[in-house]
């Protein structure tokens, strides 16, 4: 009873704070706004060093936790094997923590650099190759060593420890069973499930913007309300039927459709783009990376301006923090029977390889217009990154069956990550169960969608983002814990 009881606080406390923030938004929509923005303008002026020193660690603990004896150890018994094919969980890995982000941010992210770089003169060479640096150091081995901290963490206490699929898991070692059931616990849960349900609910209703935008650029089909309406109602009854039907079924399908089109996408807009210019924006774009990548990793100004900074950077950092509690949840859940090795070296490395890859094509196709439609130009399609995807397809060849492309790739993103959410939140709300009731994945499915298609007609949609940005900030310091308590529980294995 102990342990429902824990269940029902989480869900009841996690939903309290869902629906006072939805009136927040709705009902004061400027004070929402403001408080919003400047919780994370402290955050990020004031921690910035937090966010980047952090992310830091998280990609060297896990690498070197895969490079080293505990590298062979399985997330199970030592004969379990792998629920999943490589292809499959890779599909449902990528598509859960990334994939929506890239088809949103892989036009418009390199633009905005290039127009507008930080102490360089915008429309440049120089300008070009700091875009694509950017690029891939915000998509990179930072954000996806952020998931893999998480989800290896609780893949190893879930399934080699058979601990519960919850956050709070990851303290066992520290603070035990008892602290784990405690207020500590809890508080750490319901932050989580706080964080991926705002977290999912703006970027629901963000692409949401990016689907009519795009289906007014090809159909000409207003921009409005009632069609964002009807296009978060169509993809809602689809990603809660795929997370009802499971993970073997539902979710495992669409990823794999999902990883198909997203291929089939980059392969048509490589071969209609300046292929070597592409090839060059990858190479060049990698060199530069891996060579600044420490010096980058703490680009702060201790006597400068660190808007740009605080404004990129530590967001991002701030963001995938945010995310990582639903993703990793949710790629622990598939990566039963995997090595430690496997496991980092796949959402590691692999996924942030396929981002550089995407971003060198994308980015590529959006600064090759630099001659054609001219700085200003390109300034005006960075400040509307909504559309800017669509209006750079409109100069190739092609274009118009790549536009169509990338709407049908957004709804499959946007589908895979909230069917995503929606299991790992039924899971949240059940104790870590790793089968939640149809009932509860199908209520929290509807709340994600209610939240966006409310906040979104209220404004509200921005400011909801921000904050589960800023509230997530103390998911900095479970995170280094967690490693700390992976890191013991490994050597006391060891030694045992």
């Amino acid at each position: 009873m102990a342990d429902k009881k824990t269940d029902n606080t989480v869900f009841y406390v996690s939903l309290g704070i869902v629906v006072a923030l939805l009136a927040w938004g709705m009902l004061a929509q400027e004070h929402f706004a403001n408080f919003s923005n400047n919780l994370l303008a402290f955050l990020t002026t004031n921690f910035g060093w937090a966010y980047l020193a952090s992310m830091f660690v998280f990609v060297v603990f896990s690498l070197g936790l895969a490079l080293s004896k505990y590298g062979n150890i399985k997330l199970g018994a030592d004969d379990s094997k792998p629920v999943f094919s490589t292809a499959s969980w890779f599909a449902m890995l990528f598509g859960a923590g990334m994939g929506i982000g890239l088809v949103f941010w892989g036009v418009a992210e390199p633009i905005s650099h290039f127009t507008a770089p930080p102490e360089l003169e915008p429309g440049t060479r120089e300008a070009a190759a700091f875009a694509m640096e950017a690029s891939f150091k915000h998509w990179g081995f930072h954000p996806w060593s952020c998931y893999s901290i998480i989800g290896l963490a609780l893949a190893y206490f879930q399934f080699r420890k058979g601990a519960p699929g919850m956050i709070s898991s990851l303290f066992l070692p520290l603070i035990g069973e008892k602290g784990v059931k405690g207020p500590i616990g809890k508080t750490i849960d319901i932050l989580a499930v706080f964080a991926t349900v705002a977290g999912v609910a703006t970027s629901f209703g963000l692409g949401t913007l990016q689907i009519n935008s795009g289906l007014n650029s090809l159909f000409g089909i207003p921009e409005s309300n009632s069609v964002s309406l009807i296009i978060i109602a169509v993809i809602t009854v689809i990603f809660i039927w795929s997370a009802v039907s499971g993970v073997e079924k539902g979710i495992k399908v669409l990823g794999d459709i999902n990883l198909c089109l997203a291929i089939s996408f980059l392969l048509l807009a490589f071969l209609v783009g300046p292929k070597v210019k592409i090839l060059n924006s990858l190479f060049s774009g990698f060199g530069a990376y891996l060579n600044n990548f420490v010096q980058g990793s703490f680009d702060l100004n201790a006597y400068g301006d660190n808007s740009w900074v605080n404004g990129w950077t530590v967001f991002y950092w701030a963001w995938w923090i945010a995310w990582a509690p639903f993703v990793g949840s949710f790629i622990a859940r598939i990566s039963k029977g995997r090595t430690i090795r496997e496991f980092v070296l796949g959402v590691t490395i692999a996924p942030a390889m396929a981002s550089f890859l995407w971003f060198a094509v994308f980015g590529t196709l959006g600064l090759n217009l630099m001659e054609t439609l001219g700085l200003a130009k390109l300034s005006e399609l960075a400040g509307a990154p909504a559309s800017a995807l669509f209006a750079v397809m409109a100069n190739y060849p092609l274009g118009w069956i790549l536009s169509i492309i990338a709407i049908t790739l957004l709804c499959t993103f946007f589908i895979t990550s909230a069917n995503s959410a929606t299991f790992v939140l039924g899971m949240f709300s059940t104790g870590g169960d790793l089968n939640p009731s149809n009932r509860k994945k199908i209520f929290w499915g509807l709340v994600q969608s209610a939240l966006a298609a409310v906040l979104l007609l209220a404004g509200g949609l921005k400011p909801l983002q921000t904050i589960s940005v800023a509230a997530a900030f103390p998911f900095i310091i479970v995170m280094l814990a967690a490693c700390v308590s992976l890191l013991k529980a490994l050597k006391a294995e060891k030694a045992g």
